[in-house]
């Protein structure tokens, strides 16, 4: 079947020359079963006129797209993992396979994949991604997406007919390779790498390739200030990033260096989990002994993360500057969670102290009381508007504590945001949520008696969750 007119291939991140990439074979899997395809995404890119045959051809044995890449390219990067630097990392199950442009907005995008084979970074992996990992995905990515956090999305999803060996699970587990769609695989471990190497001729180069494919604004600026400009952009796009965890309740589980790229989007999903109430210290990953990526503490560890980006510009940049740039860091996620959280509540800003005001009386709220996440903003999205809905909710005994008097009244202090009820979703009892049992409910079946039904339940209801919240975002002061 011919690929849609809307179709439009790039191969730039070959430009960057040797160094930055190595040429690689994809697996052969046994078999390839079709389990999620992202209908959305593929219009947006047009690849929506794939036959099934036809996917599995470009998303499991990796046929070339039309004018893309000849082979795919396992990316070089180094960073810190859990504070700790290794220089030993890389794509080591996935790789580049296509760069296209969204037929929406124009801008670039990545084709990545995960669980594609062995490169040369692979150490001692197999290079492999378990079915339930990929099913894990998927539901990460449209969750958050629905809640309206800057995500790459799960473009696709085929079981591969390996059985695989993996210490932390039941074993022999059945095996998948997913590819995902992003605006960018760029990450502060590709900087960090070259900053270790000390090449600071091929930082420049990588440089003036990210400003011109994802800020080609910054091109106006000197050429002395184009580093500090990128430095402030990418802080500003995590503070947005890290503001957008925290309003969703979701916790990522491995803020590594490498897990963090230069657009400010989420992705590569292992131990995530969302938090059924709002507990700094709930972790997601088992081997998180000290809880360094818990709930409470991804800020932090976003702004560490930054800070070893800064370091890697340095000499583009200067010190001092570079400092005054991270300093605004804090002030910056606490803006932009205002904005989520007036978001998710479908309310309209009133002044400065009144908003930071119910924002403080949300988070106390929350945090004494353990009230269930996403049942309150669900009960509450509209204020005052809510108060019959929330005294039929599941959690309504939470709002009639002492503790609730505090933020009952700065939520009546709030108007609700035009349409912020319309949608029939809100007209329902409680919210869709994917806590780690739904999760685990819906892999059981999936495991035990190869049923989809129940992840395409809940993908229906994720859908319904985001065309419920599909608004413009709002503008706090």
């Amino acid at each position: 079947m011919p690929i849609s007119d809307r179709y439009r291939a790039e191969r730039l991140h070959a430009s960057l020359g040797e160094g930055f990439f190595d040429e690689v074979e994809p697996a052969a899997f046994p078999s390839l079963t079709l389990r999620y395809r992202n209908e959305r995404w593929a219009a947006r890119v047009g690849l929506d006129t794939l036959s099934d045959e036809e996917w599995l051809a470009h998303f499991g044995r990796f046929a070339p797209l039309p004018e893309g890449f000849e082979k795919p390219l396992a990316l070089r990067y180094h960073g810190h993992q859990f504070q700790v630097y290794n220089p030993d990392l890389g794509d080591g199950r996935g790789f580049l396979f296509a760069q296209l442009r969204d037929a929406e907005d124009g801008r670039l995008l990545d084709l990545g994949t995960k669980g594609s084979g062995k490169t040369p970074w692979s150490r001692q992996g197999d290079g492999r991604l378990t079915l339930k990992g990929g099913v894990r995905e998927i539901l990460a990515t449209e969750m958050l997406e629905a809640l309206g956090v800057d995500t790459s999305k799960t473009f696709s999803l085929i079981e591969t007919g390996e059985a695989l060996t993996r210490g932390d699970e039941p074993s022999p587990t059945r095996s998948s390779v997913l590819v995902r769609l992003s605006h960018s695989h760029i990450r502060i471990g590709t900087f960090q790498r070259l900053a270790f190497l000390e090449d600071n001729s091929a930082i420049e180069r990588l440089l003036d390739y990210t400003l011109r494919h994802y800020y080609p604004q910054i091109l106006d600026e000197p050429q002395e200030r184009r580093a500090l400009a990128f430095l402030e952009t990418v802080i500003a796009r995590v503070a947005c990033l890290g503001a957008g965890y925290m309003a969703a309740g979701f916790v990522h589980g491995v803020l590594n260096s490498d897990n963090i790229n230069v657009t400010g989007e989420s992705f590569d999903y292992g131990p995530w989990r969302f938090a059924p109430s709002y507990d700094p210290t709930f972790t997601a990953a088992y081997f998180d002994h000290t809880g360094l990526y818990a709930f409470g503490r991804q800020p932090g560890a976003l702004g560490w993360n930054l800070t070893r980006l800064a370091e890697c510009l340095l000499p583009l940049a200067g010190l001092e500057p570079a400092e005054k740039a991270l300093a605004k860091f804090q002030d910056a996620i606490q803006h932009e969670f205002r904005i989520a959280l007036f978001d998710r509540l479908g309310l309209a800003p009133a002044d400065v102290e009144t908003d930071a005001r119910l924002a403080k009386n949300v988070i106390e709220f929350l945090i004494k009381t353990r009230a269930p996440f996403e049942q309150f903003f669900f009960d509450w999205r509209g204020g005052s508007a809510s108060r019959d809905r929330a005294r039929k909710s599941p959690s309504a005994a939470f709002y009639t504590m002492d503790e609730f008097a505090p933020l009952r009244a700065s939520l009546f202090e709030h108007v609700a945001s035009p349409g912020a009820l319309d949608h029939p979703y809100f007209e329902q009892t409680s919210p869709c949520t994917m806590l780690i049992d739904e999760l685990e409910a819906i892999w059981a079946s999936i495991a035990e008696r190869d049923d989809w039904s129940a992840l395409h339940e809940k993908l229906a209801r994720i859908g319904e969750m985001r065309n419920a919240y599909a608004h413009l975002p709002q503008t706090v002061t």
